[in-house]
């Protein structure tokens, strides 16, 4: 189903619950109730064709509240309208950062899910192994929230397996060596808008 029509369509299965949907670029989004996002990926999944889960990705609204959005985007692989992508968006406030889990719908939300909430402390309700995947259990902070600084946060976790002290920014490992863009200038984005970046090597 295209996406414009799978948006309708949700729209009149559950009424007062799916914003207008939104369109940029031939990519089509819409914003549902939190509450809902089991009960509407099961619907696109199973009435209206959305078969695969592409990606579950969050943003972090520092400052403003709901602080967090939560972005499901769904692919209908197959039939007519062959890869037809629709994204689903949630808000979550930072005093109940938490979502009903999709794995009962979609296997592959499994990794997402763990990854969301790894990054930036989001939990998933109903999810059955709901760990790190990329940061050691235990670490205390959530690395893609705004608030969490670039060179890192110390930690007394004691051992190895991760950084224990802040990063040095300049020459750390976050820093890439920039590229001279234009050249006549001498200078690109990366060097006038990250801080301490390495020099460019010619």
């Amino acid at each position: 189903m295209p996406a414009p029509d799978a948006i309708s369509s949700l729209q009149k299965q559950f009424p007062g619950k799916v914003g207008q949907g939104k369109e940029f670029r031939g990519d089509f989004s819409v914003e549902i109730d939190r509450d809902l996002i089991r009960a509407a990926a099961a619907y696109l999944k199973n009435e209206l064709g959305y078969n695969f889960l592409v990606d579950i990705s969050s943003v972090d609204y520092f400052g403003d509240e709901p602080r967090y959005e939560v972005i499901y985007e769904f692919c209908a692989l197959g039939g007519p309208r062959d890869q037809e992508h629709l994204r689903l968006k949630i808000k979550v406030s930072e005093d109940d950062p938490s979502v009903d889990s999709i794995i009962s719908v979609y296997q592959g939300a499994d990794w997402h899910e763990r990854e969301v909430f790894d990054m930036m402390g989001i939990t998933f309700v109903g999810h059955p192994d709901l760990r790190r995947i990329l940061m050691w259990e235990g670490y205390p902070y959530y690395p893609l929230k705004k608030d969490f600084p670039l060179e890192g946060l110390p930690s007394d976790l004691p051992g190895e397996g991760g950084f224990s002290r802040p990063a040095p920014m300049e020459g750390g490992p976050y820093v890439a060596a920039p590229a001279v863009h234009p050249p006549k200038l001498g200078d690109s984005f990366t060097t006038t808008h990250e801080p301490r970046a390495k020099p460019a090597e010619h």
